[in-house]
């Protein structure tokens, strides 16, 4: 009974990293970042992925700060942090994230206020987004070592 409830949740993890990579949320850098996970390092993936969101949770607050600047005109700026957002998107393979950072850069070039007002608002959505289906992702995977470790006695 123990090994169906492991092979379940290992099943839910793996639909859910396909239905992620189906939708271009991921892409393959999030699985060689899984394949550097080991039992010396068993949480070496939400470790990263966790500075990731506290790292991208100031480029965001300080890209809504720039841009509801009244005065605001220093796109260069911008420009620099999305730069960030896009390495560390990319290293963790945050594919939809990095393609909205791409965009986003893009209307700043272009001293596009309006456009990098849209950009934003899809940027944090397609973070949130993210954030929430890794934090499941990660949930899940928890269960599922949880489970494997349980251990029943032998009935005589």
């Amino acid at each position: 009974m123990l090994g169906l409830g492991v092979d379940r949740l290992r099943a839910d993890m793996n639909r859910l990293l396909a239905l992620l990579f189906h939708q271009g949320v991921l892409d393959e850098q999030f699985l060689q970042l899984q394949q550097l996970q080991d039992e010396s390092s068993p949480n070496f993936v939400s470790e990263v992925v966790n500075i990731y969101f506290h790292e991208s949770e100031k480029l965001l607050r300080n890209l809504r700060g720039l841009l509801m600047d009244k005065e605001f005109s220093d796109y260069k700026k911008i420009g620099i942090h999305l730069n960030q957002f896009m390495g560390s998107s990319s290293s963790i393979g945050a594919k939809r994230v990095r393609n909205v950072c791409v965009a986003f850069r893009a209307a700043s070039e272009q001293n596009n206020r309006a456009g990098c007002l849209r950009a934003l608002e899809l940027l944090e959505h397609e973070y949130c987004y993210l954030k929430n289906k890794l934090h499941e992702l990660f949930h899940i995977e928890q269960q599922r070592v949880l489970a494997a470790g349980v251990r029943y006695p032998m009935q005589h």
